[in-house]
Order: C-alpha cells, then structure tokens, then sequence
C-alpha cells in the first residue's frame, strides 16, 4: 500500500513541488530542487512502511521545503539568506507559494521555462517531461522513441542553457506565447500518450498520467492569453481518449482491442467535454495535428459498433495529418485503415517502405500489421512468421499477451 501512495503522490506532487520550489528560490538551484525532492520521495518509501502520515501530502510538502533548504545550505548557495528561510518573513512566504492557485501560476511558468526557444526542440521535451511530470531517463526515452544515453545528454545541455542564458522563471512576452505555446501543448500531449499507452512492461495504462495530461492542460485554458484552436483541440482529443480507459483493460488485466471493447464502458459526460472543446476550438483562427487526431477520435466514438466504423473518413483525416505533420507511424495508420477497407493491393508496396528504424520501441506494430495483413490474404504461415518479429520486439508484457492470443488465432 505505501508504495502506491508514494506513486500516486510522485506522479500529483513532484512537478508542483519542483515548480513552487524553483519559483522561490530560483532556476539556479534547479538541480539541487529536483535532488531534494527525489531524496522525499526516497524518504517517504523508507519511513511509511510502518506507518503512513494521516495526510500524506502535507508531510510530503513539508519535507520537500526541509530537505530543499538543508542542501542549500550544505553547498553554503546565498548562505545568508538561507539562514533566515526556515523562521520568519521568508518562511511565511514560502508557504504562500504553496496556495491552490500559486501552484497553477508556478507550474505554467515552468511549462514555459521548459519551452524556451533557447533550447532546441529535443530538449525542451526532454526537460519538461522530467521536470514537470518526474518522467525517468527511461519513460522519457520511450516517450520520445530514442535512447536513454541521448535523452541524459539532452537534460545536461538543457540545464546548462537555462543557467548559461539567465532564462526567468517567467511567463513570455504576449508575442512569444502563440509560438511558444505549441512546445507546451506538444508536452502535455506525450504526458498524456505516455498514460494511456504505457510503456512500462506490466501496465498498458497509468491513469495518473491521464490526469495530469488533463489537468495541465485545463490549466493552460484557465488563462485567456492561452486559450487557441490548439489548446482546445488537444483538451478535446484527450477526453476522447480518456473516455475509452475503462473499455481497454479487462477485469482479469488484459488488454481489449478497439473491436472489442464494450463500449457501454465510454464515458460519455467526459466525450460531451470533449464535444464543448472541440466545438470552442473551431472558433479559433488555428488549425493543428489535434483537431485531426480528434476528429479521427471522434469517428471510432460516433460508431455504434466496430463494423459501422467509417474507415473513409478517418483515411481522409490521417492523410490530412501526414500531410501536415509527416511521420512513419502516421503513415503506418494509414496502411492499418486501408486494410480495413481491404485495399490489400495498395498495402504490400506501402509497408514495404516503412523505415522500421523510425518506430523504434513501437516497431513491433510494424510485424505485426505484416501479419494482419497475410492472414487476411489467406498466407497463415508468412503471418505467423511476422507475428512471430513482433512477439520479439513488443516490450509491454500485456500487449505481448494479446500478440500471443492473435498468434493462437492465426493456427
């Protein structure tokens, strides 16, 4: 039980801790911050075995503020001032920071830190995905299909530019923010893939992360000047998403594809959010990648049944998409839709020219749309062969078990 409250409290506190942490006592100690509120995590594993706290989170925060001032004052950083931070003026205004409302202002602030156009666009996901989400090196790396070795170089150079070019803990100039604002959207949209298609071995799903997606992302309309086409859209698209969460896991913990998911499960208060959304989002002048992947949501929660599925439209909104952001796995979409449409003519030549490489950890869908497609042309044993590449190159532990169930399908 303690390790599930930790977990829980890690994916709900450690942005908000880092990001009220940072906003008083600076992007320069960023480093030690992010160190001393990992050391409370670690804390908390240690010393709630015996006994959880009657309010986890007060004592989290708590020990967060302690632990953050104890290592500025080890490595004596504005020694003077940290003498005074545990009594006093300082201490009281510490914990102001910590209001419902200076947490929202912190974290936006942070999201924008971490969109900086000084750093490069690898980086900037990189360093919000581990600074606002507490991403490891490892879900970072799989977030963002590349190795775990580049993702740490990515971090350092991040680091090293936020404390080379003086970047502020600061909201940008209101003509920065269009710009701007699609690095922070582009965050919050692999936070939210990442949930709802873990890539942890044992879970397909993390909730948590769902929500946080949601949350940061509610917070981003809370404000005005932030409020576009694109923050809308993406809003709706996750709540489309989000509906379908109860359908995708069994009772007994296995993964249901979309064909046959019970879609009495949806939840549809949260598909009529994402309705209001969507409906706010074509208001606005811009048009993104989201209004598309929404629109493709839209049309499988539209279809009373998987057969009534209006694979035309959803092949006209994934070419709309490749067009406008090119991407193998898009283009691998595409091929799945038209096997639907059995177009199996228009396929073989298509797969053939997806570059695996570009996959990476997701290559196994590649082997395994090879496989669908020769057991559907009648070729058993070249889609054992190919569901057999797949079952060697899926990481998840419940997908490698709906691989094997469609594998037993093809004997």
């Amino acid at each position: 039980m303690d390790s599930q409250v930790v977990d829980h409290l890690f994916r709900h506190q450690y942005g908000k801790m880092i990001a009220v942490l940072t906003n008083f006592f600076g992007l320069s100690h960023l480093e030690l911050i992010e160190d001393a509120v990992q050391d409370t995590f670690v804390k908390a594993t240690q010393q709630w075995r015996k006994q959880i706290p009657e309010n986890p989170e007060a004592w989290f925060i708590k020990s967060a503020k302690n632990r953050t001032i104890d290592l500025l004052r080890k490595v004596k950083a504005d020694q003077l001032r940290s003498e005074k931070l545990a009594h006093g003026a300082a201490s009281i205004h510490l914990n102001d920071l910590f209001l419902d409302h200076e947490i929202e202002d912190s974290q936006l602030r942070m999201i924008f830190v971490a969109c900086h156009p000084e750093l490069a666009p690898e980086e900037q996901l990189a360093f919000a995905l581990k600074t606002i989400s507490g991403f490891s090196l490892k879900e970072i790396a799989a977030a963002l299909l590349t190795k775990e070795e580049t993702i740490k170089k990515r971090l350092s150079r991040a680091r090293k530019k936020v404390a080379e070019k003086k970047i502020r803990f600061e909201f940008p100039d209101k003509t920065q923010i269009p710009a701007r604002l699609q690095g922070v959207l582009r965050v919050i949209y692999l936070i939210f893939n990442e949930g709802f298609h873990s890539t942890k071995r044992e879970a397909l799903i993390d909730r948590e992360l769902c929500g946080e997606a949601l949350r940061l992302n509610q917070l981003v309309l809370k404000k005005e000047m932030l409020r576009s086409g694109s923050s809308y859209a993406l809003f709706g698209l996750l709540c489309f998403h989000a509906s379908r969460l109860e359908s995708k896991i069994s009772e007994d913990g296995q993964l249901i594809d979309l064909e046959n998911q019970d879609r009495s499960l949806w939840h549809f208060p949260l598909i009529k959010v994402g309705n209001d959304a969507m409906n706010k989002a074509v208001t606005y002048p811009d048009q993104s990648i989201y209004h598309l992947e929404a629109a493709i949501a839209a049309e499988h929660l539209k279809a009373k049944s998987f057969k009534d599925t209006n694979w035309r439209a959803i092949l006209e909104h994934y070419k709309k998409l490749q067009k406008l952001n090119p991407s193998e796995l898009n283009r691998l979409n595409i091929i799945i839709v038209l096997i639907q449409l059995k177009k199996y003519d228009l396929v073989v030549g298509q797969l053939s020219t997806i570059d695996e490489a570009q996959l990476n950890q997701r290559v196994y869908l590649l082997w395994a749309t090879w496989a669908d497609l020769h057991f559907k042309t009648g070729d058993k044993k070249s889609a054992l062969k190919y569901m057999d590449k797949a079952l060697e190159t899926v990481n998840n532990a419940l997908e490698k078990h709906y691989l094997l169930q469609k594998r037993n399908d093809y004997l």
